[in-house]
């Protein structure tokens, strides 16, 4: 009997040992530190280090986690977010029933994930760039690489590669964007000029990156900012191919708690 708790314990050594050993070769991948892999049973012999795998195990899995919080920082920097919003924040009884209704999703990401657009239509206040906002920073969280614009900043940075003949370096870039988010779509009207570069710009990412808009306007009414019907009809049919389309019309956040400030 006692043989055989013994050879039970060495079978779970080994077994342990040898699931150590090949995650401590798959972080070295990762860490691009294939040196580490092939010399440290030899360096940890001879120095007679006792359970060097596990101590080594702990250290990659430190720097690995490291390395994953600093990126994460940095992608949310590079987004360009005008202010930190997150689902926590949400209070989910004051959104819109369709926003209710496609929260988890937005959530889970399964539009980020599908390479389906997610446009947001309603009236200002109604937390079309909280949500907007939040997915990218889940986004961020989870990896992808996230950019916030509004609709005008946008075509005004477009204009500016234009000028400079840039315009093929920006769509270089512009490209590798797993997440767009196009703020408050519809408050400026664009000259043909603008249309066009945002029109040749977003079209770029259909169905390959997944793109945010949020607009105060219906589509109907979209010809207002863009106005050349062709090109307006031309941007909708990409845009709305298989997107989420949620409709956000409802009552203000900052005029209920203006209301309430008034009361108190």
């Amino acid at each position: 009997m006692e043989n055989l708790k013994n050879l039970m314990h060495w079978y779970l050594v080994i077994n342990m040992s040898g699931k150590i050993k090949k995650e401590i070769q798959e972080m070295c991948k990762r860490l691009r530190c294939p040196g580490i892999y092939q010399s440290y049973e030899r360096i940890a012999k001879n120095y007679n280090v006792p359970e060097y795998e596990k101590f080594l195990f702990e250290v990659l899995k430190a720097e690995i986690e490291s390395r994953e919080e600093n990126n994460r920082i940095k992608r949310i920097k590079k987004a360009k977010f005008p202010v930190i919003k997150t689902f926590g924040e949400l209070e989910k009884e004051e959104l819109p029933d369709d926003a209710k209704n496609h929260l988890e999703k937005i959530k889970n990401l399964e539009f980020l994930k599908e390479n389906r657009n997610l446009i947001m239509l309603g009236n200002s206040g109604t937390g079309k760039t909280h949500l907007a906002v939040a997915a990218g920073i889940e986004a961020c969280n989870n990896g992808y690489t996230v950019l916030f614009k509004t609709a005008a900043g946008l075509i005004n940075e477009l204009k500016e590669a234009k000028n400079e003949k840039e315009l093929t370096k920006y769509a270089k870039t512009f490209k590798k964007i797993d997440l767009l988010i196009l703020d408050e779509m519809g408050y400026i009207s664009f000259d043909l000029e603008g249309a066009e570069l945002l029109f040749q710009y977003i079209s770029m990412r259909y169905e390959v990156k997944s793109t945010i808009i949020t607009t105060n306007l219906n589509f109907s009414n979209w010809i207002k900012i863009f106005k050349d019907k062709a090109l307006t009809m031309a941007l909708l049919d990409r845009i709305t191919h298989n997107a989420i389309i949620l409709d956000m019309n409802g009552y203000s956040y900052r005029r209920k708690a203006l209301k309430q400030n008034n009361k108190s």
